[in-house]
């Protein structure tokens, strides 16, 4: 089932925790979200204005580690070889996760991003 109104678009935006319960309590109870728990590492968020999610991390300090922006595409194959045919990287291969596959890549200038889709 593809979406192409969803096509290109940022659809998800992950974060790192170091901590998964104390995130869910914090943002839960500041900003109103809830959560579904994917097991012990990982939970998604709704009610934020976009989808979601938190990854457990050994990340340093606050400010070291940056979101990931995830996009969707209907043809994941076709947005990874424009990407590498645009001068990214693919830096984590395609892999399947509940709801799809994805992969993530780097931009050339900095930024890493990853794709997803059903």
């Amino acid at each position: 089932m593809s979406n192409p109104a969803l096509q290109n678009k940022i659809t998800y935006i992950e974060f790192s925790t170091t901590d998964i319960e104390r995130t869910k309590a914090f943002y839960g109870t500041v900003f109103g979200w809830t959560f579904k728990d994917w097991g012990p590492d990982y939970i998604s968020f709704a009610g934020a204005g976009v989808d979601g999610g938190f990854a457990k991390s050994d990340a340093g300090p606050a400010g070291k580690s940056a979101p990931l922006i995830v996009l969707y595409s209907a043809d994941l194959k076709a947005t990874e070889d424009a990407v590498v045919a645009a001068g990214g990287s693919i830096v984590v291969p395609t892999f399947e996760f509940p709801g799809g596959r994805r992969f993530h890549f780097a931009d050339g200038v900095g930024n890493v991003l990853a794709v997803w889709s059903e």
